[in-house]
């Protein structure tokens, strides 16, 4: 009989190996590193995931659940306008990217440039990751056309879109950069360009 999966052991090697994947890359890295990063041994890994595709499509659901628990919910904040709560959330995306040196980049977009041509299932789960954020920022400038902050002929969706689009852009740049300029843009001339 099989011993049962421990929760724990795959918190570890969500967590830990997780790291070296957004450290490495997915190509840069194999199951050993992940599983020697955890401290279990490589055959339990497959215990956990079907595949090491599996195991990006979990990683990336917890990257994101990092970003709506300790950034996002600043979205929310209705004592705050609309358009300066996305401007606040995308500063809070930046200083996360800071505390790396700017080196590691997103892994949305990491994992999206590596695997969206080779894996169907990631394919999808970025995605979908994607949409979510588009739909959140869609709600924030929703909001803010109700509030005249933001005219209602601009379609909240494809603006929406497109602000992910250029900060994705810019988190690269600073990646290759190993510096914050590019956000210091996105901040200072992307943003009120699109947001006027």
């Amino acid at each position: 009989m099989p011993r049962p999966t421990n929760p724990e052991v795959r918190s570890r090697l969500l967590s830990r190996g997780g790291e070296v994947v957004y450290e490495r890359g997915f190509n840069g890295c194999g199951v050993q590193d992940i599983t020697t990063a955890a401290g279990v041994p490589k055959g339990s890994f497959y215990n956990y995931f079907e595949s090491k595709e599996a195991f990006a499509c979990e990683i990336l659901e917890e990257y994101w659940l990092s970003i709506t628990t300790r950034i996002a919910p600043v979205l929310y904040e209705a004592r705050i306008k609309p358009l300066k709560r996305i401007a606040r959330f995308f500063k809070d995306l930046s200083e996360d990217h800071a505390i790396r040196n700017f080196s590691y980049g997103c892994l949305i977009g990491n994992i999206s440039l590596e695997l969206s041509n080779g894996s169907e299932d990631t394919r999808l789960r970025l995605a979908n990751l994607l949409t979510r954020w588009e739909r959140a920022l869609a709600e924030c400038l929703s909001e803010a056309q109700e509030r005249g902050e933001l005219s209602v002929g601009r379609n909240t969706g494809e603006l929406a879109a497109i602000l992910v689009e250029a900060y994705e852009g810019a988190v690269m740049r600073s990646k290759v950069e190993q510096s914050g300029a590019t956000f210091d843009r996105f901040d200072a001339v992307v943003l009120p360009r699109l947001l006027a």
